[in-house]
């Protein structure tokens, strides 16, 4: 199982991205799916997670500008970021709880980080 992220760039302050995660590989069902950050010298963070369902989680620091939503025939999870900050400015990688054809248990993997800089 493969994830791949894109959609990052550069942005000014206020302006909106959209990232993607696509899955792919021997995938038999997938159940949440979300997106993390990591700004330079901070921790790993939870941005937005979405399940199977539909119901979704948002960290309070993007909770109003960002918006989690997953596509389940395409195997993939987006993320809409509005009225980006500077301090949105980070790495961020998608990860999905992935259930594999002849597994019998969800293993979680990680896309390879896509880069977002919010920078005038």
């Amino acid at each position: 199982v493969q994830l791949q992220a894109s959609g990052g760039g550069l942005v000014q302050p206020g302006g909106s991205l959209r990232l993607s995660c696509a899955a792919s590989g021997r995938i038999f069902s997938i159940n949440a799916m979300g997106w993390y950050r990591q700004a330079p010298g901070k921790q790993r963070e939870l941005v937005a997670v979405i399940t199977s369902g539909g119901s979704t989680n948002y960290a309070d620091s993007v909770k109003g500008r960002f918006t989690i939503s997953r596509d389940n025939a395409k195997n993939t999870v987006y993320l809409q970021m509005n009225s980006l900050k500077p301090e949105d400015t980070a790495v961020y990688y998608c990860n999905a709880d992935v259930l594999s054809f002849g597994d019998s248990r969800y293993v979680k993997y990680w896309g390879q980080g896509t880069l977002v800089t919010v920078s005038s």
